[in-house]
């Protein structure tokens, strides 16, 4: 890190500004505490008194308030404190400063003393018929409920270190940058010392239109703290964080977090989970409120506790929240959790949401050492109802982005910002330019991605993958390879991508060639892409054999059951065109040349007329392509093999055309295929989540079967959810076929209610798989001794078929959360069981690392 010699002018230019800019107007600073803690107090209402021109103060208990308006008067208002007033001097900058006393009447924690504990029941509870009044009228106060909507939205979000020591915050590396570290309260989310090291801040307008229905966000103004793009997918970086912490809808029956979804304390089935109670009225409030605290039935479950503020005034809505969750809950690596939701009341009386804070700490062991704390904040104001824009307004994409919106400067920010950033925060942009110049930071990174991607960089060109470096197989026998890339510091509009393999059995060298140029300006790794790329490689397959977020040569993949010695040989030289748009469709199109010949103890024969037997030593093909995909508001961390989905409810619609051409560019056979495929995540709230996926495919024409569509089968010992686990390589083809696979996810919802299991954490999981498919007579080598032959092992058996007697089937049990990583499925296989060397059970693993 380096200290800016800038930071002392920054602070005074933005002194200045505000000076200059509100020297016609008026301008409020000041900090609002606790009278008797002397500790900042967040989420204060302060107002100029009588009017709805107000702010909230930030985490700092800091405030900022301004009007060209003629306003005498400043009011803060907070729940369960009593409302102060004070008067100003309109026209003048001021600082003005609250210390809040506590409302006497303020209840504090619930606790039963007595000896014998009653019961808990939800019939005549005054509480549970309250929370059945808010549930009643959900409907009126949400944003549904009105014609149009518009606001105005800041939303800030910062990522640091946590619970950070002094003999960190001491090491050599730091000597010269302590301004770099963040001070707070020792009992605040975090611990004492914080290293903040990501933020970013987005100023947007927002449109609502109920019919037809439109929901645009258009961003006016986005600023990020980005990391070397050789190491950090910055973009994906900022969609993960985003998934992470959405936004908080209590309205909704399921609120998520975390990439899971916990049940909102007035859903409308939650006094069957939650426990309620009455724990405060507060009169002195306009209108009056009703302090409803509430907590888990199981405090294992995902599930909230906390309290919400009801409005007496015939709406029944919530007007604050504070939402915790248990510390038992089963949430891997959440040491705490805190939301607060505040609520301003519009021009009908009704409420809209007006600010909420979510602050998130992590950590590996949930009691202890450092951690990483994230918090977002959110600031909605200039809130309008039923004020309709014009048509062109609605029109266009969800969400969209003004032009030059991330070419704001520091005048901008300041002035647009509704609170005021700490030194720390302000300075952080700046800070991680710096910190990114540091040789052991530098060095550091590079370790992280040689670990996590497998590549070693060297400036413009970097060494990988190295899981691939080393493998091994029956038909090659022991395999080496050594390959990699260039990188954007070389270019960002062209890349080259090779490597070269040995296999010490046969004794041939395998090879790849690449070349990949950027239409857009843009690293072909970021998002939206269009580029186009020519590749060229000669290299081994095994037939049937689709992997998921791993290479084809990965260490790991020489482990695999059963025989797998039917391989080919392949020479494939490809041109394609991916052009990407930002509503998340997309459209790709390929030319394939490919030359496939039998290797290990694969043949490709047929029958001459006279009955002999002829091996075909290859098998040309030319094909042309084009493949649709549409996957809204999909969100994704690109790295640097694969890209990495956040699953999400959306769907996600792909379809693919193939073009044979005969008697072109050497091209033996005349054929089309259209494969389609359907996949999305189904959420049912407490019972967990169901992931589904349908795929169909027709081929037309006559081909031999290594042309047909050879089913995705997996010999390894690792669980893949879009192959089937007990089917062996190459064992089904088809040329029309329809498949379904579904995944649910229990998430602990059966074991949790388990004393022996629930401390376990353990997740449970069914999964089922199958497939309908056939050869038509055309295709069958049964019906035409021309075509090639089905394969066969050494003893004369057939080891690929068609599915003519109904569909394959294959079922798992699995358990999840095993040590937080690991999930084990037992795969159960139902049909087929008479084939050769056909599994009728497997034990497979997975790594995942899951919230």
């Amino acid at each position: 890190m380096k200290l800016f010699t800038k930071t002392i002018f920054f602070l005074l230019l933005l002194a200045g500004t505000f000076t200059n800019l509100y020297a016609q107007g008026t301008l409020i600073k000041g900090v609002v505490t606790d009278v008797k803690t002397k500790g900042a107090l967040p989420f204060v209402t302060v107002s100029f008194n009588g009017t709805t021109q107000a702010v909230a103060t930030d985490n700092n208990g800091h405030y900022t308030l301004k009007t060209t308006d003629n306003f005498n008067q400043v009011k803060v208002t907070y729940v369960g404190y009593k409302t102060v007033v004070k008067t100003i001097d309109p026209g003048k900058e001021q600082e003005v400063n609250f210390a809040l006393t506590e409302d006497s009447r303020l209840l504090g924690d619930v606790v039963v003393k007595a000896s014998k504990k009653k019961k808990y029941t939800n019939k005549n509870n005054p509480a549970v018929e309250l929370i059945r009044q808010v549930i009643a009228h959900k409907k009126q106060n949400q944003l549904e409920s009105y014609n149009y909507a518009e606001y105005r939205q800041y939303e800030r979000m910062i990522f640091s270190l946590s619970n950070l020591s002094d003999k960190f915050k001491n090491k050599r590396i730091f000597k010269n940058y302590q301004f770099m570290f963040r001070q707070q309260d020792s009992t605040a989310i975090g611990g004492k010392t914080l290293l903040p090291l990501y933020m970013e801040e987005k100023l947007s307008d927002n449109y609502y239109r109920k019919v037809p229905f439109t929901q645009k966000q258009v961003i006016e103004a986005n600023k990020q703290v980005k990391y070397d793009e050789n190491f950090v997918d910055n973009q994906g970086l900022t969609t993960y964080f985003n998934r992470m912490y959405q936004d908080i809808n209590i309205y909704d029956n399921n609120v998520s977090l975390l990439s899971n979804q916990l049940l909102s304390p007035i859903a409308d089935h939650s006094p069957d989970f939650y426990k309620f109670f009455i724990t405060d009225t507060l009169k002195d409030q306009s209108p009056k409120l009703i302090e409803l605290s509430f907590t888990p039935r199981n405090t294992i479950n995902k599930l909230f506790e906390g309290k919400i503020y009801i409005t007496m005034d015939g709406n029944y809505a919530v007007q604050n929240a504070v939402l915790t969750v248990n510390k038992n809950i089963d949430l891997n690596f959440v040491r705490q959790m805190q939301a607060f939701l505040s609520f301003d009341k519009n021009a009908d009386g009704r409420y809209h949401l007006s600010q909420s804070n979510l602050k998130i700490e992590f950590g590996i062991n949930k009691e202890k050492g450092t951690g990483v704390y994230g918090e977002r904040l959110v600031t909605i104001n200039n809130f309008k109802i039923n004020q309709p824009r014009p048509k062109e307004t609605y029109d266009g994409p969800a969400l969209t982005y003004a032009q030059k919106s991330d070419a704001k400067d520091d005048q901008y920010w300041n002035n647009s910002r509704p609170d005021t950033l700490d030194a720390v925060s302000a300075s952080l942009y700046k800070n991680v330019d710096s910190l990114q110049t540091i040789p052991s930071f530098k060095r550091t990174m590079d370790i992280a991605t040689l670990v996590l991607a497998g590549y070693k960089n060297f400036g413009p060109f970097e060494m990988g993958p190295v899981n691939t470096f080393y493998s091994f197989n029956p038909v090659e026998g022991f395999r080496a390879r050594l390959g990699g890339r260039t990188t954007t510091a070389l270019s960002k509009r062209y890349y080259f991508e090779t490597y070269g393999a040995y296999g010490t059995r046969d004794q041939k060298f395998k090879y790849f060639l690449s070349s990949t140029y950027s239409l857009n300006n843009k690293s072909i790794y970021s998002f939206p892409q269009n580029y186009i790329r020519a590749s060229f490689q000669h290299d081994t397959k095994v037939p049937g054999q689709e992997l998921e977020f791993v290479q084809e040569s990965n260490f790991l993949l020489s482990f695999k059951r059963g025989a797998n010695d039917q391989w080919l040989y392949n020479d494939i030289f490809k041109l394609d065109y991916v052009h990407e748009y930002l509503n998340h469709f997309s459209y790709a199109i390929g030319f394939k040349k490919w030359n496939q010949s039998p290797a290990g103890a694969l043949e490709f024969q047929n029958l001459l007329p006279s009955g002999a037997l002829n091996n075909v030593n290859l098998i040309h093909t030319t094909e042309v392509s084009a493949q649709l995909r549409y996957a809204p508001h999909e969100k994704f961390y690109q790295g640097k093999l694969y890209r990495t989905p956040i699953p999400d409810k959306y769907p996600i619609y792909t379809l693919r055309y193939t073009q044979g051409l005969k008697d072109f560019l050497g091209g033996d056979y005349n054929y089309q295929n259209v494969v389609g495929n359907i996949s999305k995540r189904f959420y049912l709230s407490q019972l967990g989540f169901t992931d589904v996926s349908g795929e169909g495919g027709y081929l037309f024409g006559r081909v031999p079967f290594p042309l047909m569509d050879i089913h995705r089968a997996n010999q390894s010992y690792a669980f893949q959810f879009q192959s089937f686990n007990l089917m062996n390589f190459q064992e089904f083809v088809s040329d029309h076929y329809a498949s379904l696979t579904i995944d649910h996810n229990f998430n602990g919802f059966l074991f949790n209610k388990v004393p022996l299991l629930r401390r376990l954490k353990l997740r449970e999981i069914i999964n089922f798989k199958s497939l309908w498919g056939g050869v038509r007579s055309e295709n069958n080598p049964a019906n035409d001794p021309s075509l090639l032959r089905f394969p066969t092992n050494g003893l004369g058996q057939a080891t690929t078929y068609s599915l003519a007697r109904g569909p394959y089937m294959e079922g798992s049990i699995g358990v999840g959360n095993i040590f937080k990583v690991l999930r084990f499925d037992l795969v159960r296989r139902f049909s087929y069981l008479a084939n050769p060397d056909a599994p009728k059970l497997g034990l497979r693993t997975y790594v995942k690392f899951d919230f």
